[in-house]
């Protein structure tokens, strides 16, 4: 994948081995990681990646944080602080990114909203939420390695607004030419379809905070003065995937 990406140079490394990440990093300038989220030993496979690119002496490292990494009732939120601290710590120039959820995520919803006129997720349709477009946090990644205008900072990437299911399916309704529903998954019958295990366990207790407290946000501040433009939106970003 990363060679028809075009990539002329691959190298493997596993997370928990910190040899072989020192050796997958040899001579290598830079290195944006991104956590595996939910995995239960993520903090430590970051900070294994941070040490090992120390070691190695790479120049930069760019981290994909989460929005908010603060909160820990979310386990894959409180996993990211751990790997921050390593990096402010480190003396590598760093730059650590801190993405809303992704729009990217919601692709699958433009068909469904087509096909059956509902948008449903398994929390409160009435839970506030916010967004990125993930290709507006790629931009900011090149940026972060190509020049030096954010090393040695933290930000928080968030397209503008605050917005709930309900808007959100009125944004889908425009989009798809048809009226669509914003429902509620029973989150007892969604987590019966994950596997067994951290990911499940994780995602379930991400789904109960957002039912009970949304993902607050919306501010666009820092993304828009990291691009120079205003962010993607997410009815653009709605009728974007309903256009293809």
């Amino acid at each position: 994948m990363a060679r028809r990406r075009g990539a002329s140079e691959v190298a493997i490394g596993d997370l928990r081995d910190a040899a072989s990440l020192r050796a997958a990093v040899d001579g290598v300038d830079g290195v944006f990681h991104v956590s595996p989220a939910f995995a239960p030993d993520e903090a430590e496979m970051g900070t294994t990646m941070v040490a090992a690119a120390k070691d190695a002496g790479v120049e930069k490292f760019v981290f994909s944080s989460v929005f908010h990494p603060s909160i820990g009732a979310m386990g894959n939120h409180a996993a990211k602080q751990p790997v921050e601290e390593a990096l402010y710590t480190s003396g590598m120039d760093f730059t650590v990114l801190q993405p809303a959820m992704s729009m990217q995520n919601l692709a699958g919803a433009v068909g469904a909203a087509r096909e059956n006129g509902r948008f449903a997720m398994p929390y409160s349709k009435h839970a506030k939420v916010c967004w990125v477009d993930y290709r507006d946090v790629a931009e900011a990644v090149a940026q972060a390695f190509t020049t030096s205008e954010l090393s040695r900072g933290t930000f928080e990437l968030c397209s503008p607004g605050l917005v709930d299911r309900i808007q959100m399916a009125a944004m889908l309704s425009r989009a798809v030419g048809r009226p669509v529903e914003a429902t509620e998954v029973p989150r007892d019958r969604w987590s019966a379809q994950l596997p067994d295990g951290s990911l499940r366990d994780g995602l379930t207790r991400m789904m109960a905070h957002y039912d009970a407290y949304g993902f607050p946000g919306g501010n666009a501040l820092v993304l828009r003065a990291v691009l120079r433009r205003e962010p993607r939106t997410l009815d653009e970003f709605f009728h974007e995937m309903a256009a293809r």
